[in-house]
This record gives structure tokens, sequence and C-alpha cells, in this order.
């Protein structure tokens, strides 16, 4: 029984099998079938109708490809293109061949072998079949790399590019008939423009990185001055329970080392995050591409630009409030340089060494340039002393990332003359106002706290202890001394305020403290109270002298202070004061003026005794001019000069009655007095006599009466009724051994006898030469 023709209700599904048939033969014992159904059913445009939508879907397949996922795919529709000729062409053969079995069946044997001849075009089309394949896998690849770019996966899209070229395209492009070789050849001249777009991509994403992280340079300079801040104070505790640990300042290894367990990343805390995934994934990209150097060059510049950005064209140094505040740019120039060590540490082929302190050193110079620009706006030494801090926070922090503080430590020693500079003059005008308000009075205490408080802040002591004392009481000084003992105090503690662990500069400070505080010690306070002993006042001199004493005394207590307050890296050897020489120097022109003034007022005493020389009586008490002499010295002792030291009060009295004697001896040998008669003589006597007694009455009388040698023998001599023993060699030096050689002969030659006669006559000297045996 013959076989029953096999019916086709869809010719889709034939058109696969026959197409997807594996050898030629099986094409057509799958294809004859199909055709004879379609002749007999009359439905071979049906047939034709599928064998063309399989062309066009598999052209559709493929330009849709070639459009999506890479443009240089197009190439390979030209070959597409030839299949589908193809594929035309045995359509048309098909449906001459369906024609020819219609027409005549017994042209089913030269059909067949028209069907037998395209076995050929089969072959093309299984030959596109697998080059489309191919084909298709080549663009996954191509599309993968693109995804991964858009996913911001670079290396992975780089790696994806790199094995393309080993798997797909070099084995391709080796073989120059292969039927891929063209698609091959487009793609590997665009594999350059890929790798360019990932490399432009990652810099994209890197300068995004670098914007941010100069956004955040200030504030990570924020955090780190705060941590450093942490450190001091942790730092600081631990001295106070361990003095023997203030021998380590910040940042030594002893410090470090305690400090491990305070872990605090800088870079990476609840403030601020600084993530270095863009930089490392561009270093690693280009490393990929071989392209390090250029990467190295491009971000170093980008770098340098971004320093150049970071630094103002001035900084405000008198403001804390704003961006152009100190605080702000040394944040700034902190963070830059933490985030420029970081990258050196995580990325050694990126950023050496040289590259991070060459831009370290520049930052810092133009700091330096502009502080130093907008240092002659700081008159006020506290405001300079809060600059000095913020940089040496500045210095502790950078110091701790490794970067070198030489550059401005030595600046910390322009801000330190400068320093010095602006207290000098602050405390020159606290001392020229202290020395010009004073009252020059012994300075009043009226309760022991006072005094205490006096003691504390002066360098005065006193033998009698404070609860022997009683109150109220007075001080030999004014109060000047004392307020400017608290200021001398407050000027040795501001000074080394300046001070600490990186300003290392010990013999700078102590010669500057040394000098400053000499200049004030001698121009402000010693050079001013040497200007006021113009003053007619004796007290005031007194207490001027008194003034010098005590200060005299608080610079050599400073002398010793300053040595044990200087650093142990200091040069040896004493420490003085010029200004202790020239107070006690001028404690002798205090003195000079003191005998000036009390020999002024003796002068002014003695010119108004108005002696009667020819008197025709005998006094019979002391005269006036004399009784007030004797109680001026008497008052002067006792309440004026009664702050002064003893030995200065008997160099005074000493001084005084030197002269009081030689200006009362030179009243009679006055060229006005002509004749002198006893009782002249008499008053005379009784006024030395007076002030005889009133010398013996005081302490030390045996020296002082010295000073009354002269004048008593000169008076005695007056008295004698032989005036022949002063011209006997022996017996004047045993008499008269103290009365001037020359005033003798004179005062002789005044002696007269004579009561009644006026003393104004002319007196003749014509025994004068005889006496002396001159011709």
């Amino acid at each position: 029984m013959p076989r029953k023709a096999q019916t086709w209700d869809d010719y889709d599904s034939a058109v696969d099998q026959i197409i997807l048939a594996p050898t030629d033969s099986d094409f057509l014992d799958q294809l004859i079938p199909v055709l004879k159904d379609a002749a007999v059913s009359g439905r071979t445009a049906s047939l034709t109708q599928s064998l063309s939508q399989y062309a066009e879907d598999r052209e559709g397949d493929i330009e849709r490809i070639g459009l999506t996922k890479h443009e240089e795919f197009l190439g390979s529709v030209n070959q597409l293109q030839k299949v589908r000729e193809g594929t035309v062409a045995l359509t048309s053969e098909i449906l001459d061949l369906n024609q020819s079995i219609q027409s005549s069946t017994e042209k089913l044997a030269a059909q067949k072998q028209a069907l037998v001849n395209t076995r050929g075009v089969r072959q093309n089309i299984t030959d596109v079949s697998d080059a489309l394949k191919e084909s298709l896998k080549i663009m996954h690849v191509v599309n993968n790399a693109h995804e991964l770019i858009r996913k911001k996966k670079y290396y992975g899209a780089l790696k994806s590019l790199e094995d393309l070229q080993n798997e797909y395209l070099v084995p391709i492009i080796q073989n120059k008939y292969a039927t891929q070789y063209r698609l091959a050849d487009l793609i590997q001249k665009s594999i350059p423009a890929s790798q360019k777009t990932i490399s432009e991509a990652v810099m994209t994403d890197l300068n995004t990185w670098l914007y941010r992280i100069r956004e955040t340079s200030q504030f990570l300079g924020e955090v780190a001055f705060f941590h450093t801040e942490q450190r001091r104070d942790r730092q600081k505790k631990r001295v106070e329970q361990n003095d023997y640990l203030s021998h380590f300042r910040l940042n030594s290894a002893i410090e470090l080392v305690y400090d491990e367990s305070s872990e605090y990343d800088v870079l990476d805390n609840d403030e601020v995050q600084v993530d270095f995934t863009p930089l490392h994934e561009a270093l690693h990209i280009h490393e990929a591409l071989g392209q390090i150097e250029k990467f190295r060059a491009d971000y170093a510049a980008t770098r340098r630009q971004q320093k150049e950005l970071l630094m103002p064209n001035s900084v405000n140094l008198l403001s804390d409030d704003d961006g152009s505040s100190l605080s702000a740019l040394l944040e700034g120039i902190a963070g830059f340089a933490i985030i420029e060590r970081a990258t050196m540490q995580r990325a050694p082929q990126l950023r050496s060494t040289v590259d991070v302190d060459e831009l370290w050193d520049s930052m810092c110079q133009n700091a330096i340039r502009l502080i130093s620009k907008s240092l002659s706006e700081v008159a006020n030494a506290e405001v300079l002393l809060k600059i000095k801090l913020v940089i040496a926070l500045f210095i502790q922090t950078m110091e701790g990332w490794g970067y070198s503080i030489s550059m401005l430590n030595s600046f910390q020693l322009t801000l330190f003359y400068k320093y010095a500079e602006l207290l000098k003059r602050r405390f020159s005008e606290d001392f020229q106002e202290i020395v010009s308000t004073d009252d020059y009075m012994p300075m009043a205490i009226n309760t022991l706290e006072e005094y205490e408080k006096v003691l504390n802040v002066s360098w005065f002591t006193q033998d009698t202890p404070p609860e022997e004392l009683t109150f109220p009481c007075v001080l030999p000084f004014s109060q000047m001394y004392p307020l400017c003992c608290i200021d001398i105090r407050n000027f040795l503690n501001q000074f080394y305020f300046f001070s600490d662990d990186h300003f290392q500069q010990p013999n700078v400070i102590d010669e500057t403290l040394r000098k400053s505080l000499d200049e004030l010690l001698t121009e402000k306070v010693c050079q001013s109270l040497v200007e006021r002993l113009n003053s007619q006042y004796l007290g005031q001199i007194v207490q001027i002298l008194i003034n010098l004493e005590h200060f005299e005394i608080a610079c050599q207590e400073l002398e010793q202070l300053l040595i044990r307050a200087r650093s142990s890296t200091s040069a040896g050897g004493p420490v003085i004061l010029r200004a202790t020489e020239q107070f006690r120097s001028n404690k002798k022109t205090a003195e000079k003026r003191i005998f000036e003034l009390v020999n002024s007022k003796i002068d002014d005493l003695v010119d108004t005794s108005d002696y009667e020389w020819m008197a025709t009586s005998r006094p019979t008490e002391p005269s006036n001019y004399m009784q007030t002499l004797t109680r001026y010295l008497s008052n002067i002792m006792n309440s004026t000069l009664l702050g002064l030291p003893r030995e200065i009060k008997e160099l005074i009295y000493f001084d005084a009655l030197s002269h009081a004697a030689n200006k009362i001896l030179a009243l009679p040998l006055s060229s006005d007095v002509r004749k002198i008669n006893p009782n002249g003589v008499a008053a005379l006597a009784k006024d030395v006599e007076h002030l005889s007694k009133f010398v013996a009455s005081l302490d030390n009388a045996f020296m002082l009466e010295q000073n009354l040698d002269e004048l008593q023998q000169t008076v005695a001599l007056m008295q004698s009724d032989n005036h022949d023993e002063f011209f006997d060699i022996s017996t004047r030096n045993k008499k008269y051994g103290r009365v001037d050689a020359m005033n003798g002969p004179i005062l002789l030659e005044k002696i007269t006898q004579a009561v009644d006669n006026p003393a104004r006559a002319p007196a003749p000297l014509s025994n004068f030469g005889s006496r002396f045996g001159l011709r």
C-alpha cells in the first residue's frame, strides 16, 4: 500500500526544519515533500511567503544587532545582503520549480536537479548563520563592555575589551579569509576609542572627586585641628599625673605610644569621610592603559591648580568669623596637605615625597607671605598671641603627618619679635601711667590681707612677721612700686606664653626677654623717676630715692628669676640687667638732689642770720635762724627722711652739718664784715654751742661732731685772748688744728675790743704780713 503523502498546515515550521537540516540530503528530502504539497494544494504562495518571512526575520535580526549594539557592525550588512540576494534567488528558483511541477510532473527530475543545485546556497546560508552567531558573540562582548562603562565599572569594561581582543578579534584578524574579518577589523580599530571613552569617564569621576575633596579641605583641616587639641588635653592630663612626661612634647615617640589607645582616623570618622576609590580606580585604569606617566603629570598639574585656588589674595588676622581668617587659611592648607600625604601613602607610584613636600613648601611660603603682609594691621599683643596659637596648632597637626615645620618655626621667630615689641609698647604705656600718676607718698596699708597681697606681688621683705604688725601701717615705698611689680610679673608671664613645644628658640626668648625687660625698667621706670628729681619737694625726692632702692632690689631678684626660668638648653652664666646698675647709680643722683635741697634750705636759713658783729650786748639765747635750722634738721630726720636706710640718713646728716658749718663759718669771713667785737663773737659762739648740743644728741654723734671741729675751733680762736697761739705751729696744731691757715689770720684781723664803734669801718691789715713773716 503506497505511503500517504505528508501534508502541512503551516509552512513556517517546515521552513525552519528545512533550513536547520544537518546535511544536504536531509535538506532535499525535507524540501521536496514541502514543494510537492504546496503545488498539489495550491499553496505555493504561502510557502513563498514563509521563506520570505524567514529571510526577512533573519535580516531584521542582523540589522537590529548592528544598529543597537555597535555602529561598526553595519559593515557586515553587505555580506548579509548577499545572503538575502541568495535567498531571493532561491525563492525565485523555488517558484520556478513550483511552476515547473505544476506544468508537468515530467519536469520533476529536472527540478530535483535544480534543487540539488541549491545545496551551495544552503551551505551559504549555513555559513552566514554561523558567521552571524560568531558576530553575535563579538557584539555581546562589545555591548557588555559598554554596559560596564555605563555602570562605572571601568576596570571590568577595560578587561572585557582586552578579552575581546585576545579571544576573538586577534585570531580572526590573523586569518584574512575568515568570514568575520571585516567586522573584527572594524571593532579592533574602535578599541582605542573605547579605551579613550573609559579613560575620560574615569577622569570625569576623578575630577568630581578632586573637586569634592578641595571643597572638603578646610573642614578636614578643622577636624584635624580638633583632634590635635584633644591630644593636647590628653597629654596635659598625663603630665599632671606623671611630671616626668613633661619632658616629652606632642608628636614625640612617647606621646604617640601613650595615645595609641585613642585611635582616630581624621579621614574616616563621624564628621568627615574621604573615599579614595575614584583615585585608585583611575590609577588602575591608566596603569592598565600604559598611561601612568601621563596620568601622574595630569594629576600633579590639577593639584597644583587646586593649591593656587586654595590660597586667597589676603588674610584677615583680626577676625575668626569669615573665610578670609587665618584659621580658615591654615585649615584649608592642612586639609589639602593631609590629602596629599594620604595619597602618597596609598599610591606611592602616583605621588612621591618630593612632589608632596614641594607643594607643602609652596603653601607654607604663600601662607607666611600673606600673614607677614597683614602683620602691620596687628597692634595688640593678645591678638598676635592668638595668631601664634593658631599657627602652633597648625604646626603640631602637620608635624604629626610627617611634614617639615622648620620654615614655620623660623617664621615664629618673626612673630615673636613682633609680639615682644607689642608687649613692650603696651607695658611701656602702663609703666608710664603708673609713674606719672603716683602720689610719691609712703604706701598706706589698712589690713593684713592688703599687706600680704603686696608681699606676694613685689620683692619686698620685712623682718617683722605679719602677725606682729599693727594696722593701718605704712610701707616705705609708694604705690607705684607694687603696681610696677605686678606689671613686671605680667610681662614675664605673657612673654613665656609665646613659648611652647614647637618654638624652640630658648636663647632668643631669654635674651629678648632680658633686653625688653631692661629697656622697660631703664627707660620707663628709672628714667621717669630721674626726670622727677627736678622737683623742689624734698618729700617727693626722698620717696623717689626709696623707690629706686626697692627697684634695685627687685632687679637683683629678677636676675635670679631669669636664671631659674631660662631653658636648660640656654647658655649658662649670670643674667645681668643694665637696669640694676641704673637704679643703683641714680640712687646717688637722688641722694645728691636731697643734699641739694637740704643744703639749699640750710642756705636760706643761714642767710637770715643777720648777726650784729659790733653788738653792744651779749645774746642770752641762740639766734632764731639757728633754732629753726636745728628744728628743720630734726624734723626731716624724724619724718621726711624716716623711711630712708640708716646709712643714707647718716650720710645726709653728715653732709648737711658739714654744709651748715661751712655756711656759718663763711658769715664772719664775708668781705662785708670789717670788725667783730666780743659781743659779736659771743653771739656766734652761742649759736655754735646750740648746734653742737643738737649734734651731740643724735645717734652716731661721735662721727657727726667731726663736721663741727673747724667751726668750733675757729670760734674758740676768735674768743681767745692770746691770738699769737695761732701763729705758733705747735700750739696751733694742738688747739686750732682744724682752723684754716688762711681764714684764721683774716678773722683775727677783724677782732676788736671796741664795743661802741660801728662794725662797718675799714680795718687795716698792716700786721697781716708781718705775722706770717711776709715782706
